[in-house]
């Protein structure tokens, strides 16, 4: 769902591809122009959110399969480090691809801020093959098991980053202080726009220096 969590990319590569293309592309821009239709239903929303978990619980599943011999620690640490990256990967591409210059990514996230509780998103089938890519990929250079956990740890945090984003906009007002608060945070980054650009975790919002601080507690 989530990363870049709207069709209004895709959407705005379609409109790009019609323009320069002739008759014999038509073809190819009516597939991009259905997929980008299908990625504003409900449907591909809710399918997105399940296809996320689906794939990072099987990643997961099959590394610990593949992994009994391995340290627990060892596992322990790669799972944490996958959490991380991932975090990391979030906040970078709010910041400078959904927040950056490029048309392609700014106006999809645009359509977000301006409708929040709307179904755009990405195709459900496209973070999961982004996912078993990245397995194969690290698979090539790590033992497979422990490229399994770590794209697992990743596809993990993304998949719970989806959801995160989307119980903050639709579940209202939180009943414990603690989630009330965490939920403000990414409100906040609707009226602040270059502010608190992590949705999961502030970390990095805190170390790159982008955390929002209320000017009644500047002095």
């Amino acid at each position: 769902m989530g990363v870049v969590d709207d069709a209004g990319a895709v959407q705005t590569m379609s409109e790009a591809k019609l323009a320069s293309t002739g008759p014999g592309g038509m073809r190819g821009t009516g597939v991009l122009q259905a997929i980008a239709r299908m990625s504003s239903t409900r449907t591909n929303y809710w399918v997105g959110h399940a296809a996320d978990f689906l794939v990072s619980f099987v990643l997961l599943g099959t590394a610990y399969w593949l992994g009994h011999g391995h340290s627990a620690l060892v596992s322990v640490l790669v799972f944490l480090l996958g959490l991380l990256i991932f975090s990391f990967i979030e906040y970078a591409f709010h910041r400078w691809l959904f927040h950056g210059p490029v048309r392609l990514f700014e106006h999809g996230h645009t359509i977000h801020h301006e409708q929040p509780l709307g179904y755009d998103s990405l195709p459900f089938f496209f973070p999961p093959a982004v996912v078993l890519l990245l397995a194969a990929a690290l698979a090539l250079v790590l033992p497979t098991a422990m490229a399994l956990l770590l794209t697992g740890a990743i596809a993990l945090g993304y998949a719970l980053y989806g959801f995160s984003h989307m119980i903050i906009h639709r579940r209202g007002r939180f009943n414990h202080p603690l989630a009330r608060k965490w939920a403000a945070v990414h409100h906040v980054h609707h009226f602040h726009s270059d502010k608190n650009y992590g949705v999961t975790s502030p970390l990095w919002d805190f170390l790159l220096g982008t955390w929002y601080v209320s000017k009644s507690k500047v002095r």
